[in-house]
Parts: C-alpha cells; structure tokens; sequence
C-alpha cells in the first residue's frame, strides 16, 4: 500500500492546465488548493477537484468524484459513524442513506405507481420496470436485463458458478440475496409481519408480495392477452402460454415444463419422494399442490 496515493485528473481545461496535468501528491495538492481559493475567493467556499473533472487513481486507475473518495479507497478509511448502531462509512451520503434503515423514512417516491424507498438508487432500478428499459444483454443467450448485476447473476446460470456460500450447510448460491434467505431456514426468524392480517416472514420481499393479496395490485400485464399479475415471476410463466416455451427439462424422462415447481414435482414420479410433510398430522405428499390442499382440511 503505497504511502503517498498519487492522482491525475483526466481532462485539462484552460482555468485548471497549469495545476493539473501530471501527477502530484494528494494531500500537498489538496492544501494548495485551498490556499489559491481563499486566497481568489475569500467570498466563497474553496471548490474541490471533483467540482473541476473526474480523478483518476495512479495505483488501480479507477476514476473518483472527490480526491478523498480516492484516498479512503485505498486506506479504509471509513470516517462517518452511525450514532444508532456504530456502522462505519466512506463518505458521507452512504450514511445519510444508511440512517433510513432505523427511521423507516422513505422520501424517494416513485412517480408512475407512489411505491417509495429510502434509497435514490433504488427507485432508479424500480423505475425502469415502468419504463421497460433492459440495457443489459447476455452474450451467451441475448437475454436483456435492467440492471447490470442481474445480468451477472444470470451469467452464472451459463458459468455454474454458485460464489456465496452457507457456512451451516455447505449449499451455494448464485447471488447474495439467495443466500440470505437461505439463511432463515436455519434460524427460523421471521421478522417481517403482515400489517393486515398478522402472517410472518423471513424476508420483506416475501411481505411486499404478500401484501399484494390484499391490496390486489397487479402492475405486470401481459403484452399478448392483456391479463394482469401481482408478481413478474407469474407473467413470465404466463408468457409461455403464448411462446410455448418450456425450459425445464426431466433428465430422466424428457419431458418438459414451463416452470421450474412443475419439474420439480414431476421428478417425485421418478424417485418416489414425498417432501411436503404436513406438520399437524405428519401426512407426506409428493406434489405441492396435494400438500396445499391437504393443509386446508386443518383450518
């Protein structure tokens, strides 16, 4: 780790050429340009590189938004605390972002459908499923995607690479979320509760769908027919009614199904397992969809 982190900027203008076209040491450059401010502009408040042009690292050759940026990259430097629970970050946005997560505010609202979070970036990634914008393409399969970490995510489905991995169990996944609710099923914790009727889940994504029962909102329509679901997840399965696709394949028999629950209810045919076990009488069924129905007849 180098003592002296060096920076260049990457484009020369005609108020900035003469300070800042080679490299030079942070910190010394830092205190020249508070001193030029304060000595041109005593009136204003000394302006920093960011405000001029984007700064690129001399060590790994990332560009940044404001010279400490770069420093705290390399050093780890995490000055700004949360009062709250002692979490430590790099600049100061990331906590003023992090501190919604104990107030519950959420001030970034979406203007297409009102959903609201706490997070700029997120209703970014929300907006474009209004927008149907997937800028991201498979070069394997030319799939498109919204955001460029679900493409990743989807890339591993080619790779076979599963890199997050239960400590408890050994089992892999192909991103962090999956693995995170994993997770409960070895502690149990459902700390997420329904507002309307009361019902506990392990994870808020899981509630957020929940609530959809209730409220009967259904934003994802489909393009052929017209018919509406609460859930993408639904729509995707429905198009295949249209497309006739059918990717999930028994290795056993070759028969096909258009979703992934279908195959994997079939494959009990071939082994004879039987892994929904109803927990008040501890009758065992095969298919899902038997257990379900069965479960019924308790309440």
């Amino acid at each position: 780790m180098p003592t002296d982190i060096k920076i260049e900027v990457m484009e020369e203008t005609s108020s900035s050429s003469s300070d800042f076209g080679e490299c030079f040491d942070l910190k010394s450059h830092q205190r020249k340009t508070d001193a030029r401010n304060q000595r041109t502009r005593p009136r204003e408040m000394a302006f920093t590189c960011s405000e001029l042009q984007p700064i690129k690292c001399s060590v790994c050759g990332k560009c940044f938004t404001s010279a400490s940026y770069l420093r705290r990259s390399h050093t780890g430097e995490k000055p700004f605390v949360c009062v709250e629970c002692g979490k430590c970050f790099a600049c100061k946005s990331s906590l003023v972002d992090h501190k919604t997560t104990h107030t519950g505010v959420r001030p970034h609202s979406c203007s297409d459908c009102g959903k609201c979070y706490s997070f700029k970036s997120a209703l970014v990634k929300h907006q474009k499923s209004h927008t149907g914008e997937m800028p991201f393409s498979c070069y394997e399969c030319g799939k498109c995607f919204p955001r460029h970490s679900s493409l990743i995510v989807h890339q591993r489905s080619h790779t076979g690479e599963r890199p997050f991995l239960c400590v408890e169990c050994g089992k892999s996944f192909t991103c962090k979320q999956n693995l995170v609710a994993h997770k409960v099923t070895h502690t149990g914790a459902r700390p997420h509760s329904c507002p309307y009727c009361g019902k506990c889940f392990s994870l808020k994504s899981s509630l957020y769908k929940h609530q959809k029962n209730h409220t009967g909102e259904k934003p994802f329509s489909c393009p052929e027919c017209g018919k509406c679901f609460p859930y993408r997840s639904l729509l995707i399965v429905h198009q295949r009614s249209h497309s006739g696709e059918r990717p999930f394949l028994c290795v056993e028999c070759g028969k096909c199904f258009a979703h992934k629950s279908h195959l994997v209810d079939h494959m009990t045919t071939h082994t004879g397992a039987r892994p929904y076990s109803c927990s008040d009488c501890g009758k065992c069924f095969s298919q899902s969809s038997n257990f379900y129905k069965h479960r019924k007849t308790h309440t």
